[in-house]
C-alpha cells in the first residue's frame, strides 16, 4: 500500500553495455539483477552515445551562450556521490532526510541520485573528453537525499515510516535546497499523494526565485490506475508552479510509459539516456527522471546567462519555444521537446522587456498622477500681496462685527417696543 502511494522513480533492467531503465511508475518496480559478467564501456563510447541526447535539446549549440557557470542545481533524490570522476569538484552533501542510516559507502546508497547529477552537471574526466558531459557542464550540484533507492538496505524501514513523516522530509529538502544557494531544484521522484507542508515550500523557493523541475510520472496507459481517462497524476510535479516534465522515446514521440496527465508541460528524452553510477560505471536509464534532469539542466543555462529572469519567465521561455512538430498541446509531451538555444533566446528577449518595465513614472496613480494635473489659472502671490490681503481680511473683519453689533441693537429696541404695543398673546410671533 505505501509503495502506491509514494516512491522514487526507480530502477529496473540490465547493466553497463546493456540497458538500465529507471522507469519505474509511483508504486516502484523490483529492480531486475545486473547482466552477469558485463563491463563497464569505454568513456569515449559513452559521450558518443550522448550526442543523440543531447542534440535533440540543441544544447552543443546551447553551450556557446551558456554552461551554467555560476549556478546550483539541487537535486533532491537518493543521495549523489561526489567522489565519481565525472562529478568531482561539483557536489556539494547536503542532509540525509530519509530517517535512515545507511552508509553513503554502501553500494546501493544514492545510485539513482548519482545518475541524475551526472546528466545535470556532468563534466566528465581526463581533460573533459571522455565520460559524461552534463546538460550544464559548469553547474555545481547540491545534493539532498529525501528517499533512499528501492535495494538501499533501509529502504523497508522508510517505507514503513507515516506519510506524513515522508512528506515533511521532502519539504524540508526543499527548505534546505533554497537555504543553500540553489536557483533550480530538480525532483525525479513521484508521490501520489498532495501535502500542504510540501506545496508551502514550494511557494517559498518559488518566492524566492528558484526553478522547480520534476517528473511527471512513469504510469502510462495503465488502465487499471487511470483518472478520468488520463494517468493518475504525480506530485510535486503537479504543484503549482513547477514545471512537469515527460519523456521521449528514441524517435522523438511519447514514451510509452510516460505519463499522460494535464500536469505535463514539457519533454526531454527519456530512454537510452547515458550517465554515470555511483559506482564510477557508465549506465543507461529511461523514464521520467532522466527527461528531468536534462531540463533542469536547460534552466541551469537559463538562470547562469539572466540570473534576474524570474522562475515564471524561466518556464515561459522553456515552454513557448518547445518543439511539437503537431502544433498545440497533448498531454503526453505538454507543448513539446524542449530547445535549450530556442529557450535561451526567449529568456533574453524575456529579460529585455520586462527590465524596460512601464512608460508610466512609478510615481504616476490612477487618472494620470500628478504630471496630469493641469498649471494654477493665477500665479502664484508674492510676500506683498500676501500681506495685503492678510490686511484686508482684517478690515472686513472688523467691518462685519461692527455691523452685527449695530444690526443687534436696533433689533432688540424693536422687538421691545413690539412686546409692549400688542397683546401678550402675539408676542410669540416675533421671538
Amino acid at each position: 500500500m505505501l509503495a502506491a502511494r509514494r516512491g522514487i522513480m526507480l530502477a529496473t533492467g540490465a547493466a553497463v553495455a546493456g540497458v538500465f531503465t529507471a522507469c519505474a511508475p509511483l508504486a516502484a518496480a523490483t529492480p531486475a539483477p545486473l547482466a552477469a559478467g558485463v563491463a563497464a564501456a569505454p568513456a569515449d563510447s559513452i559521450r558518443d552515445g550522448q550526442w543523440p541526447v543531447l542534440d535533440a535539446l540543441d544544447v552543443p549549440s546551447a553551450w556557446q551562450i551558456s554552461q551554467g557557470q555560476g549556478v546550483t542545481v539541487a537535486v533532491i533524490d537518493s543521495g549523489v556521490n561526489p567522489e565519481v570522476s565525472d562529478l568531482t569538484g561539483s557536489v556539494t552533501s547536503g542532509p540525509n532526510l530519509t530517517g535512515i542510516d545507511t552508509l553513503s559507502t554502501n553500494p546501493h546508497w544514492g545510485e539513482h541520485g548519482t545518475w541524475m547529477a551526472s546528466i545535470i552537471a556532468g563534466h566528465g574526466h581526463d581533460g573533459g573528453g571522455d565520460g559524461i558531459i552534463g546538460v550544464a557542464p559548469q553547474a555545481k550540484i547540491l545534493s539532498i537525499r529525501v528517499i533512499p533507492d528501492k535495494d538501499d538496505p533501509g529502504y523497508g524501514k522508510y517505507e514503513a515510516e507515516p506519510e506524513r513523516s515522508i512528506q515533511h522530509s521532502l519539504a524540508t529538502g526543499i527548505l534546505d535546497a533554497v537555504h543553500g544557494g540553489a536557483r533550480v531544484i530538480s525532483m525525479s521522484i513521484g508521490y501520489s499523494a498532495p501535502s500542504s507542508e510540501v506545496r508551502a515550500a514550494l511557494q517559498y523557493a518559488y518566492s524566492r526565485g528558484v526553478v522547480l523541475i520534476a517528473s511527471s510520472g512513469n504510469s502510462g496507459h495503465d488502465d487499471e490506475r487511470r483518472d478520468h481517462g488520463y494517468a493518475p497524476v504525480s506530485f510535486p510535479a503537479d504543484y503549482p508552479g513547477v514545471l512537469s516534465v515527460g519523456a521521449l522515446d528514441g524517435a522523438g514521440g511519447a514514451a510509452g510509459f510516460s505519463s499522460n496527465n494535464l500536469s505535463v508541460q514539457v519533454a526531454a528524452p527519456g530512454v537510452n539516456v547515458p550517465a554515470q553510477g555511483r559506482d564510477d560505471l557508465y549506465w543507461t536509464v529511461e523514464g521520467t527522471s532522466p527527461a528531468c534532469a536534462l531540463v533542469a539542466g536547460v534552466a541551469a543555462l537559463i538562470e547562469s546567462r539572466y540570473p534576474k529572469l524570474s522562475p515564471a519567465l524561466v518556464m515561459q521561455a522553456l515552454t513557448s519555444t518547445a518543439k511539437n512538430p503537431s502544433g498545440g498541446y497533448n498531454v503526453r509531451t505538454g507543448f513539446g521537446t524542449v530547445d535549450a538555444v530556442g529557450a535561451l533566446g526567449a529568456a533574453g528577449r524575456l529579460t529585455r522587456s520586462h527590465a524596460t518595465g512601464s512608460q508610466v513614472a512609478a510615481s504616476a496613480r490612477f487618472g494620470g498622477g500628478p504630471a496630469a494635473v493641469p498649471a494654477a489659472p493665477v500665479a502664484p502671490r508674492g510676500r506683498g500681496q500676501l500681506v495685503m490681503f492678510v490686511a484686508l481680511a482684517i478690515v472686513s473683519l472688523a467691518l462685519a462685527v461692527a455691523g452685527a453689533r449695530w444690526f443687534s441693537a436696533r433689533t432688540r429696541r424693536r422687538r421691545g417696543t413690539h412686546s409692549t404695543s400688542y397683546p401678550a398673546q402675539y408676542e410669540s410671533r416675533y421671538l
